[in-house]
């Protein structure tokens, strides 16, 4: 049985046979995953690969997830899956496959290392790791067409999912040598679900005294990170902005095609490659088996087989010293020996047991268990619980309305008629902008209206209905609530710009 251990992550015998699950994916993924066994087996790696079938056949046989009820049966029985990149047909109606799997099996922590090989490969000196939060923000996939013209999409940030992945992230940094962590968030404008992981990040940092840490603006510091990438080690971030980051540092790197990845959860640790399925070269035997390569090493380590992903990544190294290349990574350079899949899998097993000379060998990334965080979390929660108050003081409803050329103004006088009682019409917004009262006449308006209702003091939901109710007899079609609450005396919620 795979234990739990609190350095290393997953453990067992290395003498062992690992088992695992394996998904060969979609496009190039059958190829790239037979060239990353072969390696494997060349190696000596005692393993039993359990075959899995996910992906674009399961979506077009009417699994809409793209995971088949006896692949699910599978996940729930196993704590490893090594996945090749899968394909999500276009049109609407089927969802992501990596989202469903992260979200279903409480994969919080991605975990993206990215090297660059300056003196080979050209580019910028570079030895990051991307935390990326791995279940929440937009990526829940919450979205909402309202009006003739305004879709939204909500951005969802727990407490919990913070703190858990922030944890992660200071105790991966702390295992690392230059011990510096770097947030990234946008919470000059996201005041408060950004605003969220900057101050849980402030928090931590007395628990973890020997990491180093600074906070930047998402905009400017991925800027930054593509300039100086060296001044970075590990950087955590929300979902969509870590994404984006650990894509523009696998570009930086030289090529997305050499960077893997790990999903880490307490049932379930999903290994693989960032890049997509590239059907536009699937079946030419080109595709660059790097990546996926990466995350098998990466699961060794996890399991505690860290000689064994050593042997490999030196081999790796030194075909790449070599001049081995796929077409990916390939500059013209008279040296390099462009190769194709099966070509660059030979040549890695050809120098198993070498050493680079050229290139710092190999140092597997240092993937800590995920209980701790989980168990951080659920302390911080608990607390929360006890220590929060929660008043009701007032409501945003939103409208949709295109009536009387849409003048703020119009609508505006008509609602505060209609409010009766302790509950009074604050402002009306329109995308975010306050346009009544003295709203600004150049402010271009849709159909979509936010109007903010409040009281001096708390008020009750009977009272919040009542008036919902007036809005509903005159006529008014009501597409979003969002009650208004003070937490601790302080509000939970955000002004209108100009209000």
């Amino acid at each position: 049985m795979i234990q739990q251990e609190e350095k290393s992550g997953v453990v067992g015998n290395s003498d062992q046979e690992l088992e695992f699950l394996l998904s060969q994916g979609d496009g190039i993924g059958p190829e790239i995953t037979a060239a990353v066994g072969q390696i494997l087996d060349a190696a000596g790696v005692r393993m039993r690969a359990i075959p899995v079938e996910m992906g674009e056949k399961s979506y077009l046989a009417g699994h809409t997830s793209g995971i088949s009820p006896e692949a699910w049966e599978l996940l729930r029985h196993h704590r490893l899956l090594l996945k090749a990149p899968i394909t999500t047909p276009r049109g609407g109606g089927y969802k992501s496959l990596n989202v469903t799997l992260r979200k279903a099996f409480g994969l919080f922590a991605n975990v993206r290392p990215v090297k660059s090989f300056p003196t080979i490969l050209g580019g910028k000196p570079m030895d990051v790791v991307i935390v990326r939060e791995n279940e929440e923000d937009t990526y829940a996939g919450i979205e909402h067409r309202q009006t003739h013209e305004v879709t939204q999409c909500l951005k969802l940030i727990t407490t919990p999912g913070t703190d858990r992945i922030l944890h992660y992230a200071f105790r991966l940094a702390e295992a690392r040598q230059r011990r510096e962590l770097t947030l990234m968030v946008k919470d000059n404008i996201m005041k408060i679900t950004d605003g969220v992981f900057s101050s849980r990040f402030e928090s931590l940092k007395a628990d973890f005294p020997s990491v180093k840490t600074r906070s930047m603006i998402i905009d400017i510091g991925t800027a930054k990170l593509a300039v100086r990438p060296q001044d970075f080690d590990v950087v955590v971030a929300p979902n969509l902005y870590g994404d984006i980051l650990s894509d523009v540092a696998a570009e930086v790197s030289g090529s997305v095609g050499l960077a893997g990845s790990a999903n880490l959860g307490v049932t379930l640790a999903m290994f693989e490659a960032v890049h997509g399925s590239a059907p536009d070269i699937a079946g030419k035997g080109v595709a660059n088996p790097s990546g996926l390569l990466q995350a098998a090493l990466m699961m060794l380590a996890y399991a505690g087989r860290r000689e064994a992903a050593t042997l490999i990544e030196n081999a790796w190294l030194c075909a790449l010293e070599d001049g081995y290349r796929t077409a990916d990574i390939a500059s013209g350079k008279e040296k390099e020996i462009v190769v194709g899949t099966d070509a660059f899998a030979r040549a890695v097993i050809e120098r198993l047991g070498r050493r680079p000379k050229e290139l710092a060998e190999a140092h597997a990334v240092e993937l800590p268990s995920v209980e701790p965080s989980l168990q951080y979390a659920a302390l911080k929660a608990a607390e929360s619980k006890t220590n929060t108050s929660k008043e009701l003081h007032g409501i945003d409803i939103f409208l949709h309305w295109d009536e009387a050329g849409r003048d703020p103004n119009v609508l505006g006088e008509k609602l505060m008629q209609l409010a009766q009682g302790r509950l009074a019409l604050r402002m009306i917004s329109n995308r975010g902008v306050k346009v009544f009262p003295h709203g600004n006449s150049a402010t271009v308006v849709a159909d979509h209206w936010r109007c903010r209702f409040v009281a001096d003091n708390a008020v009750t939901h009977a009272e919040i209905l009542e008036l919902m109710g007036h809005l509903v007899k005159a006529g008014f079609d009501i597409i979003k609530t969002e009650n208004l609450y003070w937490f601790n005396g302080k509000p939970g919620y955000s002004l209108g710009q100009g209000e």
